[in-house]
């Protein structure tokens, strides 16, 4: 079995890196980089295909091949719901979430929640919220996921690598912005797809095919479990490996929980996360993003091929390994007593796939990583700056905002190397429930705050602020429990002592209990206090959505001024003989304009006029389509949630 890279592996790897600096690179030097509308989104000129692939490679990370495939070894085919369900809900963040956010003309989510709701506290708390779970679940879960590929395949210090692929994606993140970000995933899109599916179909002909795989894979066990079954139990496939669809009190992932809380948590993570709402606000129009969100649905699709599939396959080939049941052995081949399912993508790449595909296989990792790494710190980037800083600095020009987003990429960078270690000290046996499972504590308030704010309009900011608080609280409360009480390890014989709201209430149930509460305290609580008056609703609901004025601004809601926005050109006055400047001096200018997005900034203040800035704000904020696209796009939707419900209902 070969455990080592080759030659050839190398250069493919090297190669790839060449291909993607170069493509970076050239991202950079494209117009709009010196405005927050360039820098933030892409200059809103985007089309449908780099917007499709960018949100696929911004979701499709490390913790997919690690967590996903791993959980997929350990527990079967019901982990492809993850994969499946994100259709629908990418649907409706195309038709339903994304033409109020164009509408409102909000850059970032906590923006849009202002916009709302008004006041400082809701947008704040969002702002924060989103950079804790930005640096603490989804940078630390890319981070530690990579860092076991990295490991296992290289044999190197983990430490080092994932700060140089850190470093690579940082400097692509902070000079070049979305822009830079869209189309290095892109790129990294196709690598991801050809690689995945080239071990696919390797695997699966190393196995005899899907009705050898699914066979073979009901008796996939260690020796000693297969010889000691009333020891090692756990360590045998579930009996309902191959359904999608699982008992809603002894299931792994409980068809109730995966209609409920599972779709309520997925609603926030493709409709409300800056992450992936980012990408479609950049699109050049309602019609680009609607086919890129299309595009990003049916690449989900491939889910069961790309990741599911093989990881099974993992099991099947190295059972002694990837299913280990003891806890000795277990720490002996991958230094974790809970097990080695994590371990099953980069075993089967590393023993399976022949020299040079190793190594493209690699570039794929490290393409997931480095394209989840650029969109989640840019992302951070624009809550930071357009949602916090401007708090506290609300005449900030264009080249300070520039500023301000690079270095909170650079601080983000180094927080998530400091938290390295404190999440390979915990991690467990099965990854992808620990990422998923973490996120239950917090994200289905906030799901209900905004689906709430977009369909009821008496949703008050008292409701919505006093609801999320009350949410925290129980979700927090849960939170300690979980990691007070551990499950006994598989093999180690100890009893589960945990209380029973911990061992009978799946994670997916109790994200679903949590959204009722939380939906019951912001109605009951609106209900209580004065609404916001309808003149201010204009165009940030789905029934204002439409309306031709804009909300009426007030002193006490303190809204940012659009113009500042609209490509405004702030330039130097040149108040004399200009002094002689080197050469070394003009090359030291240019290159701190390229690095901090200030090229812009040459002669004297110059503004636009009344009427072109009325003529871009209205263009920004436009969701007009033509009928022929609408009915195009209307019918690709439908055929493409036919497609899925048929896929879900074959393996339920």
């Amino acid at each position: 079995m070969v455990d080592t890279l080759a030659t050839e592996d190398y250069v493919t790897i090297a190669v790839y890196f060449g291909i993607v600096l170069a493509v970076g690179l050239w991202s950079t030097f494209r117009p709009n980089r010196g405005n927050v509308t360039g820098y933030f989104l892409a200059g809103k000129s985007m089309h449908w295909i780099p917007v499709g692939a960018s949100i696929y490679a911004s979701n499709i990370g490390a913790p997919m091949f690690i967590g996903l495939a791993g959980t997929a070894a350990a527990s079967g085919l019901a982990v492809t719901i993850y994969e499946w369900h994100a259709v629908f809900i990418l649907i409706a963040l195309g038709w339903i979430f994304v033409p109020v956010y164009v509408s409102s003309g909000a850059f970032t989510m906590p923006e849009y929640l202002r916009k709302r709701f008004g006041g400082t506290r809701i947008r704040m708390y969002s702002s924060f919220f989103a950079l804790i779970g930005y640096i603490f679940f989804n940078i630390s879960a890319e981070i530690y996921s990579g860092a076991i590929f990295l490991r296992h395949i290289l044999k190197w210090n983990m430490y080092l690598c994932v700060v140089v692929i850190l470093a690579v994606t940082a400097v692509f993140t902070i000079v070049g912005g979305l822009t830079t970000v869209i189309y290095t995933d892109t790129l990294q899109s196709v690598v991801l797809i050809i690689s995945s599916i080239i071990l696919f179909v390797i695997a699966s002909n190393q196995v005899g095919g899907w009705d050898e795989m699914t066979e073979k894979y009901m008796h996939s066990a260690a020796n000693y479990t297969i010889m000691n079954q009333s020891l090692y139990s756990c360590g045998m496939p579930r009996e309902d490996s191959l359904h999608i669809f699982r008992s809603a009190t002894t299931g792994d992932i409980p068809w109730t929980g995966a209609l409920t809380g599972l779709s309520i948590m997925g609603l926030y993570v493709w409709c409300q996360d800056q992450l992936i709402v980012q990408r479609t606000l950049s699109a050049r129009d309602m019609a680009h993003a609607k086919a890129g969100t299309l595009l990003g649905g049916a690449l989900k699709l491939l889910g069961l091929f790309t990741f599911i599939v093989p990881g099974m396959i993992s099991r099947i080939l190295y059972p002694d390994e990837i299913a280990c049941a003891d806890p000795d052995k277990c720490e002996a081949f991958c230094h974790n007593k809970a097990g080695c399912s994590n371990f099953a993508y980069p075993v089967l790449v590393l023993r399976l796939m022949p020299k040079g595909l190793r190594g493209l296989m690699l570039a794929a990792l490290l393409a997931a990583l480095m394209s989840s790494l650029t969109s989640i710190l840019n992302s951070a980037s624009a809550i930071a700056t357009m949602d916090i800083w401007k708090q506290f600095r609300k005449k900030a020009t264009q080249a300070e905002l520039m500023v301000v987003g690079r270095v909170t990429v650079m601080i983000l960078v180094v927080i998530s190397i400091v938290w390295l270690p404190i999440m390979d000290a915990a991690q467990g046996g099965m990854f992808w429930f620990y990422f998923i499972g973490i996120r239950s504590y917090f994200l289905p308030q906030m799901c209900i705050l905004f689906v709430l704010g977009l369909f009821w309009k008496r949703l008050t900011e008292q409701g919505a602020f006093w609801g999320l608080m009350i949410s925290l609280v129980i979700g927090m409360i849960r939170m300690v429990l979980d990691f007070t009480f551990i499950k006994p390890s598989c093999g180690s014989g100890d009893e589960d002592t945990r209380p029973s709201i911990i061992s009978k209430v799946d994670f997916t149930h109790f994200a679903a209990i949590l959204a009722v509460l939380c939906c019951i305290s912001m109605v009951v609580i609106s209900l209580f206090t004065r609404p916001r008056p309808p003149r201010k609703l204009r165009r940030v609901t789905w029934w204002t959505k439409d309306d031709d004025e804009d909300p009426e601004l007030s002193s006490e809601d303190d809204e940012e001024v659009d113009e500042q926005r609209i490509n405004k050109v702030e330039i130097i006055e040149d108040n004399g003989t200009a002094l002689p400047v080197s050469f070394g001096q003009r090359f030291c200018k240019a290159f701190k304009d390229w690095v901090c997005g200030t090229t812009d900034e040459v002669h004297k203040h110059q503004y636009l006029t009344q009427r072109e800035i009325i003529h871009l704000r209205k263009k920004m904020k436009s969701i007009d389509e033509t009928a022929l696209y609408r009915k195009v796009l209307n019918g690709a939707a439908i055929i493409m949630c036919l497609l899925t419900a048929f896929l879900i209902g074959k393996f339920s």
